[in-house]
């Protein structure tokens, strides 16, 4: 009987922490204006393609990318800075935000698809590159609870510069090193199909 007792108040006492912690997603959107610049209004990123879609995006990803910026774990000249500020509430409140917006869908350079969907799909075996699926899905949806990204739609040239980021060591927050590992492996034409894949992926 006290098993049951103390099983069931951590239960409670967990689900009370995961309600305090949720963010607001209208106080998201008032914090949200300054990274209006760079991001959209509506996370849809219009102005530059090097800026990465923040819309529809798991929120637990984006809670990860905002403490590794604040933390340092994640290194990056315009977002380092950004989130230095930003308190645990802010966070929540701009991931809420964001996740619950709409992304906007993009289209792939037609000269491109083929080979990155084979890269997408079934990997590189000659070269050990894994398929992307495996990890981000059939429609590169991704996986929330495992904090694997959304990238279907998103923007061809930032998925490359992740890509190559990841290859050189510089970007180095993935988990288990999973990234680091398939990205070293990649051609440079081989990253640039598969960004170009899933810019077009629905």
């Amino acid at each position: 009987m006290n098993r049951w007792l103390v099983s069931i108040s951590v239960v409670l006492a967990l689900g009370t922490a995961g309600a305090q912690a949720a963010g607001d997603a209208a106080a998201g959107k008032t914090k949200a204006a300054v990274c209006a610049a760079c991001h959209g209004p509506d996370g849809n990123s219009p102005a530059n393609p090097l800026w990465p879609k923040l819309a529809g995006q798991h929120s637990s990803y984006l809670l990860k990318q905002l403490n590794d910026l604040k933390s340092g774990a994640r290194k990056d000249q315009t977002m380092s800075p950004m989130a230095a500020p930003l308190s645990e509430q802010d966070m929540q409140d701009l991931v809420a935000y964001f996740s619950g917006q709409t992304q906007k869908p993009g289209t792939a350079a037609a000269d491109k698809v083929a080979l990155g969907e084979k890269i997408y799909r079934a990997g590189n075996k000659n070269s050990g590159v894994a398929a992307c699926m495996a990890c981000h899905g059939p429609t590169g949806i991704g996986n929330a609870p495992a904090r694997f990204p959304r990238i279907s739609g998103q923007h061809a040239p930032y998925v490359e510069k992740a890509l190559k980021d990841f290859r050189a060591g510089t970007r180095s927050n993935d988990l288990n090193g999973m990234m680091r590992g398939v990205a070293a492996r990649m051609t440079d034409d081989e990253i640039a199909a598969v960004a170009q894949y899933v810019q077009g992926l629905r």
